[in-house]
């Protein structure tokens, strides 16, 4: 017979796996498929920890990995909004709020308490761990987009200009990534693989 604490973080890891399930707009590289959020959250993770060193800013890599590995709990169930849907962006952050309320209401007190945290620190997008969070989260299906010859931005008509807007709002937290990211949607771009105006 397990303690109850333990059968609410069973129960939590149980409902985790639904993450598995939510797919996104990125596509990965080596099949026809778009990714899932728990790929997506394992991929920032491994980038906390492999790209810390090109940080602008003091971080904590452990709760920058912690930050980006719970970002998207959230979408199990309020689903996953794609940066670039204007009408879906009005009601994200309510839909996420009552998610985050159940979905983390299944652990224990302290580490609801602890994971919520980290999911609002992120959204806040106000510390430095968490805008170096953002950098990734945003650097990421970039990346991939980009290796995958546009592939979602075509999909979606993106526009360079949509990109760049979106992926250097917190490019203070990383100079490096920052002219990483502006050089590869520069690229994309001459490529035809984002729009311009």
């Amino acid at each position: 017979m397990i303690n109850e604490r333990l059968k609410k973080q069973i129960n939590f890891m149980l409902e985790l796996d639904k993450m598995k399930n939510i797919y996104r707009q990125t596509y990965v590289l080596h099949e026809d498929r778009k990714e899932n959020d728990a790929e997506h959250s394992w991929h920032l993770a491994i980038l906390a920890f492999l790209l810390a060193e090109y940080a602008s800013v003091p971080i904590d890599v452990t709760k920058v990995m912690k930050m980006v590995l719970v970002h998207d709990v959230v979408e199990i169930d309020a689903g996953d909004t794609y940066c670039y849907d204007e009408g879906g962006n009005k009601t994200k952050a309510e839909r996420e709020e009552k998610s985050a309320q159940r979905v983390f209401g299944l652990l224990p007190d302290d580490q609801k308490e602890e994971f919520y945290s980290l999911w609002r620190e992120f959204e806040d997008n106000q510390t430095n761990d968490s805008k170096f969070a953002a950098v990734l989260d945003k650097m990421q299906p970039v990346i991939l987009n980009y290796t995958k010859n546009g592939i979602s931005w075509k999909e979606h008509g993106v526009y360079k200009e949509q990109v760049e807007k979106r992926c250097l709002s917190s490019a203070d937290a990383s100079d490096k990534l920052a002219e990483l990211i502006q050089s590869i949607i520069d690229d994309a771009a001459s490529k035809g693989f984002l729009r311009t105006k």
